[in-house]
């Protein structure tokens, strides 16, 4: 139930669902005041959530805003460096599809870079092992191949052999990637490891991991901003005015940063980080 709640809930947190929620309340007041009290007062108390919503959805799709959260998220965990070595590589579910037809085979979504990622880190030898960990949220109780599986079989097309890569099939919510993860290292005698995951999904991973005492270095991969965005975004005050013209791409992207700080506030109520 909590893990069916924290998905639902946080939703009407997000610009989308709050700006309909708002809009339901306009609509609402509207009916109220044409079927019930057939008077003009409702009817310029809608205009309200009205604004509200047009103001939220306006902020949160144009880029200057985007920008600027995803990188109080991304840029957290720069490398400063050359990654060390490590006992592992932990590569964190939620970048692929599965191959449901008509997908010829299994896919990658926006987040896939978290595979080609660990799989140039483990070609590089930064370390002789992969713990994949990622299961599958289904709520019609289907028995689906789990993510970790997706994973081995696009890294074992890159050259990454089956005895470097150690699933963890069950996991559906970073805390349990974080648990699950670090049940398999006291098992194999794993130290140190690279976190392989999403700039923007490492602030919370990583201090979910370091809670539990796991010596994790932080491996992001999945830039949403680079430092070529922000070069352009201040190259001209034209630059800058179109930044703020609204674009859905922005709405998602805005709506991902804030689901990571949603996560973290929930996490640190229930101790997690």
């Amino acid at each position: 139930m909590f893990l069916f709640l924290s998905k639902l809930l946080p939703l009407f947190l997000y610009p989308l669902g709050l700006a309909c929620l708002l809009l339901l309340l306009a609509l609402g007041l509207m009916l109220w005041r044409r079927f019930v009290k057939r008077s003009q007062g409702e009817s310029r108390l809608a205009m309200i959530p009205v604004g509200l919503a047009l103001i939220i959805l306006m902020v949160s799709s144009n880029g200057w805003v985007s920008i600027s959260l995803l990188k109080s998220l991304e840029f957290q965990h720069l490398p400063s460096g050359e990654l060390p070595k490590a006992d592992a590589i932990v590569v964190l579910g939620g970048a692929t599809r599965p191959a449901f037809a008509p997908r010829p085979w299994v896919e990658v979504n926006e987040a896939g870079d978290r595979v080609l990622y660990a799989a140039k880190l483990y070609r590089e030898g930064k370390a002789p092992r992969l713990i994949l960990s990622g299961g599958r949220v289904d709520w019609q109780g289907n028995n689906d191949a789990p993510e970790s599986a997706d994973m081995v079989e696009l890294m074992k097309t890159m050259g990454v052999p089956d005895a470097a890569m150690i699933q963890e099939p069950t996991s559906r919510t970073t805390r349990e990637n974080a648990v699950n993860v670090k049940q398999i290292m006291e098992a194999q005698g794993i130290g140190k490891i690279l976190l392989v995951t999403s700039a923007v999904h490492m602030p919370r991973s990583l201090r979910i991991f370091q809670k539990l005492g796991i010596d994790a270095i932080p491996a992001p991969t999945d830039f949403l901003v680079s430092d070529r965005d922000l070069e352009v975004l201040q190259a001209s005050p034209q630059s800058l005015a179109l930044s703020f013209l609204p674009e859905a791409e922005q709405l998602s992207n805005i709506t991902r940063a804030l689901k990571e700080y949603v996560g973290m506030v929930i996490y640190w109520l229930r101790g997690w980080i």
